[in-house]
């Protein structure tokens, strides 16, 4: 994911100030994914379930992450499309409702997670981590869609 993401910076960073805003967000992220899941660079500093705070500040992150997509960066990118061409608006329409399909999983690891307490039972953790990783990389390939489309409607597109 972490590959994916230095890929989109590459390709489209300093296009524009909200791409460059949601990459940012999407790097951070990212980052404290990596850290709880123990993935490269990043390593678990043992077998053991991530503690508490770990937890909780991904599950922080994560929901600042979505909320700056949907009620921010999204509508945005969207509205852009749709100035552009009628094709811009209807692929736009067909990747968000996908990206939104994504949500409520998140939503609810969120709340199953971010008020963890000592006596809270970890039992599933990994494989709940796990899933939300498979549904955070499939959202970024969604994502990068519409970054594609915003790209494509907001650059110079030289003369046929």
């Amino acid at each position: 994911m972490l590959t994916r993401l230095e890929q989109t910076q590459q390709k489209y960073g300093g296009m524009n100030k909200i791409i460059d805003s949601w990459l940012a967000e999407r790097q951070k992220l990212l980052v404290k994914y990596c850290k709880l899941a123990g993935l490269p660079p990043f390593e678990k500093e043992t077998k053991a379930l991530p503690k508490n705070n770990l937890v909780n500040n991904f599950c922080q992150r994560l929901i600042d992450y979505l909320s700056a997509g949907h009620f921010e960066i999204y509508n945005d990118v969207v509205k852009k499309c749709q100035e552009h061409s009628p094709e811009s608006a209807m692929l736009a329409d067909k990747v968000y409702p996908k990206i939104t399909a994504t949500t409520d999983d998140l939503v609810s690891f969120n709340d199953k997670y971010a008020s963890l307490t000592d006596d809270t039972d970890l039992d599933g953790f990994d494989t709940d981590l796990s899933v939300i990783g498979q549904i955070l990389e499939a959202r970024l390939e969604l994502e990068d869609e519409l970054i594609h489309v915003f790209y494509l409607n907001n650059t110079e597109q030289p003369a046929t």
